[in-house]
Order: C-alpha cells, then sequence, then structure tokens
C-alpha cells in the first residue's frame, strides 16, 4: 500500500512539473501578452526620445507589439535608468539607455543609484552617431577654426552648452579644447529645447549635440554645423568635415543607444526581445528613417551590447577622470 501511496506522490509531482512547465512554456510563447513600457530617460524631442519612438513603431508593424514610450528625464539619464531597474523584471519594461547613463555616468556619479553591470540585462544594441558642432545662423563663427582662434584671442570668454554635465557633448567639448588649446566656459542645460533656443539667439557661443538631435535645426538654417566628431563624415552631412580632418587626427566621439532590461528578466524573454527587436530595425524602413536623422543601425545579439558597454565604460571613465568632469 505504502509503495502505491508512494507511486502516486510521485505521478503527480511529475504530472504537477509537467503543468508548470508548460505553463511556462505558454507564457514565453505568447510572450508579449500585453503593451511594453519604453522608458526614454531624456525629455521628448530629443534624439533618444526621436529612436525611442521609431523602434515602438517598428516593432508594431514587424511584431504587431504595442510599445507604449515613456520619458522619464533627470539626473544625466539616470533617473529613467533607475526607473527601470527598479521595475518588475518580467520583460515588460524596457529602457533605451545611452552612453551617457549606461557608460558615463557610472564614474561621474560617485553614489549612482544602479550599476549597468549588475543591474541590467542587455538586450540589443540599436544605433550610433556622431556628434555635430554647431551654432547659430546668425553667429560670427564660420568656420570650427575661425572660433577656436577668436576664443584664444578672447581669453576664455567663449561659452559652449551641452545637454547636462558628463554627457557625450559635454565631454566631446572638454576633449576639443585640449585637442586645440583653448578654453571655453561649460553650459550645461536640462535637456535639448532650453539650449537649442538659447544657442539660436545667440545667448551661447557653440553647441554640441548628437547629429539626429539637431539635423533638422540644421537642415533649416537655424543652426550653422560647423563639424562632426565622427573619424568620417555623415552621409546626411556630407558637407560638413571632420574635427580630424580640420587638424585634429584622431579626434572621435560618437555617441550610441542600447535597449536594456532589469537584470533577473527571464533569459527566454530576453532572447525574443532581441530576436523581434533585431528583425525590427533590420528592415529597410527602420535603417531609412535613422539614417535620415545621421544615425547609423547596429544590432546584434546581447552579448555584444554586453561587451561594447564594457569597453565604453572603461573608455569614457577615463576621460572623465583625465577631464576632471563633474556634476554641479
Amino acid at each position: 500500500m505504502k509503495a502505491i501511496v508512494h507511486q502516486l506522490l510521485i505521478a503527480t509531482a511529475c504530472a504537477t512539473t509537467l503543468v508548470v512547465s508548460g505553463a511556462v512554456i505558454a507564457s514565453t510563447q505568447n510572450f508579449p501578452e500585453k503593451p511594453i513600457k519604453l522608458i526614454v530617460p531624456f525629455p521628448p524631442g530629443g534624439g533618444t526620445d526621436l529612436i525611442a519612438r521609431e523602434l515602438a513603431q517598428a516593432l508594431n508593424k514587424t511584431a504587431g507589439w504595442t510599445v507604449i514610450t515613456e520619458n522619464r528625464p533627470g539626473a544625466g539619464g539616470n533617473l529613467g535608468v533607475d526607473a527601470a531597474v527598479k521595475s518588475t523584471p518580467d520583460g515588460y519594461t524596457i529602457v533605451l539607455g545611452q552612453t551617457s547613463n549606461l557608460a558615463i555616468n557610472p564614474t561621474l556619479y560617485p553614489k549612482l543609484s544602479y550599476k549597468p553591470s549588475s543591474d541590467l540585462a542587455s538586450v540589443a544594441l540599436i544605433a550610433s552617431a556622431p556628434l555635430v558642432i554647431v551654432v547659430g545662423a546668425n553667429s560670427p563663427y564660420r568656420s570650427l577654426k575661425e572660433l577656436i582662434e577668436k576664443s584664444k584671442e578672447k581669453s576664455n570668454s567663449l561659452n559652449f552648452a551641452s545637454p547636462g554635465n558628463g554627457t557625450v557633448a559635454h565631454l566631446a567639448g572638454e576633449l576639443l579644447q585640449s585637442a586645440g588649446g583653448f578654453k571655453a566656459q561649460h553650459i550645461p542645460y536640462k535637456g535639448f529645447n532650453i539650449a537649442l533656443s538659447d544657442v539660436i539667439s545667440g545667448q551661447v557661443d557653440m553647441y554640441m549635440s548628437s547629429v539626429p538631435t539637431i539635423i533638422g535645426q540644421i537642415r533649416t538654417g537655424k543652426l550653422r554645423a560647423l563639424a562632426v566628431t565622427s573619424l568620417t563624415r555623415t552621409e546626411e552631412l556630407p558637407e560638413i568635415p571632420t574635427v580630424a580632418e580640420l587638424g585634429y587626427p584622431n579626434f572621435s566621439s560618437t555617441t550610441w543607444f542600447g535597449i536594456a532590461a532589469p537584470v533577473k528578466t527571464p533569459p527566454d524573454r530576453l532572447a525574443i526581445l532581441n530576436r523581434e527587436i533585431n528583425r525590427a530595425i533590420q528592415t529597410p524602413e527602420f535603417i531609412k528613417k535613422i539614417k535620415h536623422e545621421g544615425g547609423t543601425v547596429i544590432g546584434g545579439s546581447e552579448k555584444m551590447m554586453s561587451d561594447f558597454t564594457e569597453t565604453e565604460t572603461l573608455k569614457w571613465g577615463a576621460i572623465v577622470r583625465e577631464s576632471g568632469a563633474t556634476v554641479d
């Protein structure tokens, strides 16, 4: 009798295991069963926001997913990433991180609330883009060489704006000063729109930002582009020289964007996210849109993004320490 009971218990346990396993498999196969929230750690209107919205639309077309973008700006992108880190790790909350909040801020902020390498799971790289150095359309500076020469004559009276302390634009500005042997006062802004208004009006001499963020204002003539920070010219601004070809060899600074999720998100769901995101961003329509904004689509595996982020963290960490950049 005991043997029969024991066999029944084993059979019941096995059946339960199969049911639970079946439920997990079904859950994975049906993922996602509700809208996915894509956190954008910056205000509306900037390059990160633009790419996030394009990605949401692409996923809707290729996978039939509903992806809702949610802007959570603040602290150089840290607040949005922190919100993602603290969300339920079920695959339904992801974040579009980028160079600043994934590779720069871990060194820049002495008490960052999250650690990308241990609190986030990499999903996929989305795109990269060079920065562009611009001045207002009515600015007296018509070339980067002229701007640098005048700044030396004026003895530190030049100023330059960026989307915030420790952003790629800020650190690229510090690198440019070092390469050009001049000094300029850095003015950090909390986002894109206010900075743009001040550059256009002439209150700020120079602005640095990713090409996708301000290519529209360059095309409409509100801003004058002086140089791009990639090693080669961008196809969407072919007439604009690189900083390197203007006499500063090997000068290069680009920004990149990637999707991440809370670290305990189930691996099978991360794999689904990676697969469908790669499918969405490799469509001719998405590639065309990102290219039109001055960016380049990347894609790739979860490990590729993880390894890349680690390399970038070491690179930008060294630049933060060498430049002495701090947060106000």
